[in-house]
C-alpha cells in the first residue's frame, strides 16, 4: 500500500476508513493524493483528500474521501 502525492510515493503501513498511518511521514501541507493498494497482483486506486496535510512528527494522517 502506498500514498501518492505530489510525484512522491509514501510507504502506507495501516489503513483505517478516516485516516492511515506512514511507515515514513514527512512535512506536507493539505493536498489532493491517491491511495494504491495491491493485492494478488490486482491494483486499485483512489482519490483522497488530506484535510490536515501530513506530520513528519506523526505517522497517522487524516483521509477524506473525495466526491
Amino acid at each position: 500500500m502506498r500514498l501518492l502525492i505530489n510525484g512522491t510515493s509514501l510507504p502506507v503501513g495501516q489503513l483505517g476508513p478516516d485516516f492511515l498511518l506512514l511507515k515514513t511521514p514527512l512535512d506536507h501541507p493539505p493536498a489532493a493524493a491517491t491511495i494504491v493498494l495491491s493485492v494478488d497482483g490486482n491494483e486499485r486506486q483512489w482519490n483522497v483528500h488530506l484535510p490536515e496535510g501530513i506530520s513528519a512528527g506523526s505517522r497517522r494522517v487524516v483521509i477524506a474521501a473525495t466526491g
